[in-house]
């Protein structure tokens, strides 16, 4: 294991910072029975290094879009113990994804950043890794019967929406769509600090 976080070359976020204990929680109960988690958007590596050494001797598995694995890469380098692989570059759209077959699937603050089309190129290609009786944790903000769970939500979509018209906070109902589709049956609908909710769901079939 490296240096830690002190090292001030890795990227950082604070929002990852903040949120990483109370996810653990969550993710501990929710993976108890996993052997090998698939991080999808792993970002700055913060959340597999924290919730690998965490869960151990569970399998963390980080994964990003091609241009981003060289940050992550650094900081799982730097920083994680043996049970966090090396990151894999992973495009949703890109399929099939380059992974063997998990028990669990975990993505933080992604759906919202996605196109649409991108959403639901997740849900494909989580059927094709996603084992029976694995489970899928789902972080983020979500609306429910079109109506935001906050003022900040209604702001950070409308900020989202004129960086990127194709993005924007997800309808709980249509992402349930999707999650149906792919015979995932709801577990949990949790919510959690700063107007987010932590959604699981386990693979049935």
């Amino acid at each position: 294991m490296g240096t830690g976080s002190t090292n001030a070359r890795l990227a950082f976020s604070p929002a990852c910072e903040r949120n990483k204990k109370a996810i653990l929680t969550v993710l501990t109960q929710a993976f108890s029975d996993c052997r090998c988690i698939l991080e999808i958007g792993s970002g700055t590596g913060q959340h597999a290094v924290h919730f690998a050494a965490a869960l151990a001797p569970m399998r963390w598995l980080p994964s990003d879009q091609a241009s981003v694995v060289p940050t992550l890469a650094a900081r799982i380098t730097a920083e994680a113990g043996t049970n966090c692989a090396a990151p894999v570059a992973l495009d949703v759209a890109t399929q099939p994804w380059p992974v063997a077959p998990v028990d669990g699937v975990f993505s933080a603050n992604t759906l919202h950043i996605m196109s649409w089309a991108h959403v639901q190129s997740f849900f494909s290609g989580l059927a094709q890794v996603l084992q029976p009786g694995g489970r899928l944790c789902l972080y983020g903000p979500f609306r429910y019967d079109k109506e935001f769970t906050s003022l900040s939500n209604a702001s950070f979509d409308a900020s989202l929406r004129r960086r990127d018209p194709a993005s924007g906070i997800r309808d709980f109902e249509a992402v349930q769509e999707l999650a149906r589709g792919v015979d995932l049956v709801l577990q949990a609908d949790i919510a959690m600090p700063a107007n987010n909710q932590l959604i699981i769901w386990e693979r049935h079939g």
